[in-house]
């Protein structure tokens, strides 16, 4: 019997996000002449060079793009073989951990560009998760029938059923901008999205539903943007998405970027007022092309003030 062990490598992978003109956008690495999807930045972990993970993300995160990042969370340990693995592939198996960055959008990005990276809208890869405008239709004229199809499957699992309700709120159930994750997990599972017929589950994919990315990035991307839709509520980190003094036209904009959702001016207002978590600076911007509006900057005291504060978003508008 071969007692041999099958190497692994630990990879290091992150959603780096920043808002761009009311869009959320997150970096990515364009993909090759060779027409291979986009990816997000990755490298290797040294553990003789860096004493922690976080500590390494950041060094080849700095050396590769140049980028500060002041929020870094771990997201989760991405391991599954069959991802992006080939049919008698005997190479170590990369076991990746995935991490969410925010950071300002730089004034120069031209040196990201040279550099083969570049800032990309999120809503390019998940496009049924934008609702600002209202429902996406390509929920209703794509997904839903291709998912309702797959759920009435004979062989199926009766679960199917339920797990598209609870997902997509179908039938008439609400609409969780928080399960990201688990959309994109179903799709994947029915063979709807690219990356199912790149890993071998389904031979060919119909419909382009968002664009693909290399390896199980669309999935670390989906894990990102759902961690950061729930952290909007109880933790104050879409200031570090925000310019040092901004209008609360500004804030409500990047909220509702971020979460998908369009939000009540007057209700998002009042909620900003009740949590303390701004203040006026005392100056006022004239660029908004309308009556000058007053200018406000975070009060991070409030995080020391308070257990949790956050943007506890109530029912869309």
């Amino acid at each position: 019997m071969d007692t041999a062990l099958t190497p692994i490598e630990i990879g290091l992978t992150t959603a780096i996000v920043a808002v761009d003109e009311d869009e959320p956008v997150v970096l990515v690495a364009a993909g090759s002449k060779s027409q291979s999807p986009a990816g997000l930045p990755s490298g290797p972990f040294d553990p003789l060079a860096h004493r922690t993970l976080e500590i390494g993300l950041r060094a080849w995160v700095a050396a590769q793009t140049a980028l500060t990042v002041a929020y870094v969370e771990q997201l989760y340990t991405f391991g599954d073989r069959g991802r992006h693995a080939r049919a008698g592939d005997t190479a170590p198996h990369i076991v990746s951990v995935g991490y969410l960055a925010l950071t300002r959008l730089p004034e120069n990005v031209e040196a990201l560009r040279q550099a083969g990276a570049d800032f990309s809208p999120w809503y390019r890869f998940f496009p049924w998760e934008d609702w600002r405008t209202g429902r996406p239709a390509i929920l209703d004229e794509t997904i839903l029938p291709r998912l309702a199809q797959w759920s009435r499957d004979q062989r199926s699992d009766p679960a199917r059923k339920e797990r598209l309700r609870l997902c997509f709120g179908s039938e008439g159930s609400p609409w969780d901008e928080e399960k990201v994750l688990e959309r994109y997990e179903l799709l994947y599972e029915a063979g709807l999205v690219e990356e199912a017929k790149r890993d071998g589950r389904v031979a060919t994919v119909k419909e382009k539903l968002g664009e693909s990315m290399r390896f199980d990035h669309r999935r670390i991307l989906a894990t990102a943007i759902a961690r950061l839709r729930a952290k909007l509520k109880y933790r104050p980190v879409v200031f570090e998405l925000m310019s040092n003094e901004f209008t609360l036209t500004e804030l409500q904009r990047t909220v509702e970027a971020i979460s998908g959702r369009h939000l009540h001016k007057q209700n998002f207002r009042r909620l900003v007022e009740g949590t303390a978590l701004v203040e006026p600076t005392g100056e006022m911007s004239t660029s908004t092309g309308g009556r000058p509006a007053a200018m406000f900057r975070f009060r991070r005291e409030v995080v020391q003030e308070r257990h949790a504060p956050g943007l506890r978003l109530g029912v869309r508008s």
